[in-house]
């Protein structure tokens, strides 16, 4: 399954550009939304992404797991948070939230290795 997560994402990107443009208020709509529930407040950017990753997970929601893995990186999640924001998720979801945890971890594998978020500290260690 190499570098899957990435062209995921880029994939996604495309794709919520394309319905943004043919479905202008919906899309508008939803853009607000994320950007108002996104923005740092009591919890910060990157809680954020983590919870949602955690929630993607739970939901068993592939797209949301490329999304959130990346974003959760690029908010200054380590290694090490991403795992147990796995850990949780596995707790709260049970059985299939394990096959789904095990896709987050490999999403996180792969946007380190292919650059397109940088590696973190523990990463870069082993």
């Amino acid at each position: 399954m190499k570098d899957e997560y990435p062209a995921l994402y880029e994939h996604l990107q495309k794709m919520s550009a394309k319905l943004a443009r043919e479905l202008r208020s919906p899309m508008s709509a939803f853009a607000q939304l994320n950007i108002a529930t996104s923005s740092p407040g009591a919890l910060d950017a990157k809680i954020k992404q983590l919870i949602a990753l955690g929630i993607g997970i739970t939901a068993r929601c592939e797209g949301c797991i490329a999304y959130h893995v990346h974003d959760a990186v690029k908010a200054g999640a380590t290694r090490q948070e991403i795992l147990e924001t796995i850990g949780i998720s596995i707790m709260m979801g049970g059985g299939p939230a394990v096959v789904y945890a095990g896709q987050a971890l490999e999403a996180l594998d792969q946007f380190e290795s292919s650059g397109l978020v940088p590696a973190s500290s523990e990463t870069q260690k082993k």
